[in-house]
């Protein structure tokens, strides 16, 4: 049985787990895309972790791909001290109708997508037996509750992946969401997950580096104060690096905002001994639109060519 079998590692609303600071990781540098299918090669995702090994234990991926597998291989095969929560990235099974950006599927398309979304699973099965020893805890999910999204999945299809899921695997199993859907919404996954997963973005909310910490405190305890018997692991806060204007204003993007963020967001949670998953490694050119400057490419600690941000010195060892 796994090490990390969700009976050790879980007492009350605690997770008993090493000490280590952790951050999501997704491996992609230019022309490389999980859309498109090229993914990172095995030399570019060793030479990924040998730079974040200095300073991360634990590891978020997002799915259960080659890029995934990737990563679990060079972990063993290369004696690297990373403990993973692997997730999948589920397509949507519903239309939805509050996207800004559209998410209105046909019958055939869903149908499709629902079908995807098993076998994803059960690649996150087999992977989290495979890896026992190294997959400390299994996402079901990435946002795809949360009102705005455009890969929807009814609360009922959520709770029948988790219910698949810890049937088969000794692991603690969680999702990932926007901490929105968490305080009612959800509340029918909370029953069958182990621990509750949020995000916070304050900069995507408009505050300013004044108020954020704050508005990330909030986001918690307004969760927390729900669910108070459930143990709440932060799987994504972070600050994009630069803006172009969309959603987020480009005088509230810097590095040096990011630098600061980090390090409120850092010691609060080592204060309050809070499991937090810094967003994000490395920027990620693949994502949002065709503008250099879109925010959604500029949340890494290090820039796309590998070189680290400001947030490196002084907050995560230089």
């Amino acid at each position: 049985m796994s090490k990390y079998a969700r009976e050790s590692i879980i007492k009350g609303n605690q997770l008993l787990m090493p000490p280590g600071d952790a951050i999501c990781y997704s491996g992609y540098r230019e022309g490389q895309s999980p859309q498109t299918g090229d993914f990172p090669s095995y030399n570019e995702i060793h030479e990924d972790l040998l730079l974040l090994a200095p300073h991360w234990s634990y590891l978020r991926l997002y799915d259960c791909s080659q890029h995934a597998l990737t990563v679990l291989k060079v972990i063993v095969e290369n004696n690297l001290d990373f403990k993973v929560m692997l997730g999948v990235d589920l397509g949507a099974e519903m239309s939805n109708p509050n996207c800004p950006w559209g998410a209105d599927y046909p019958d055939h398309v869903l149908q499709q997508n629902t079908q995807a979304n098993e076998r994803e699973i059960q690649r996150l099965v087999t992977l989290c037996n495979t890896y026992e020893d190294i997959v400390f805890a299994a996402s079901i999910g990435n946002e795809a509750s949360v009102e705005w999204n455009d890969h929807m999945v009814s609360v009922d299809r959520l709770v029948h992946y988790a219910k698949h899921v810890k049937q088969n695997i000794a692991q603690p199993v969680t999702f990932c969401e926007n901490y929105v859907p968490w305080r009612d919404k959800l509340k029918p996954l909370v029953e069958v997950v182990d621990f509750i997963s949020i995000h916070t973005y304050p900069v995507w909310e408009y505050h300013t580096i004044d108020s954020a910490l704050d508005y990330t405190q909030l986001n918690y305890q307004s969760v927390e104060e729900v669910h108070p018997n459930m143990p709440i692991v932060i799987t994504e806060a972070g600050w994009t690096t630069t803006s172009n204007g969309r959603g987020i204003e480009p005088w509230n993007a810097s590095v040096q905002l990011q630098s600061e963020y980090c390090k409120q967001l850092a010691q609060w949670s080592k204060q309050e001994n809070i499991m937090t998953f810094m967003f994000e490694a490395f920027d990620e050119p693949w994502k949002g639109s065709a503008d250099a400057a879109e925010p959604e490419k500029h949340w890494g600690f290090f820039f796309v060519d590998r070189t680290p941000k400001p947030v490196m010195n002084g907050v995560f060892g230089g």
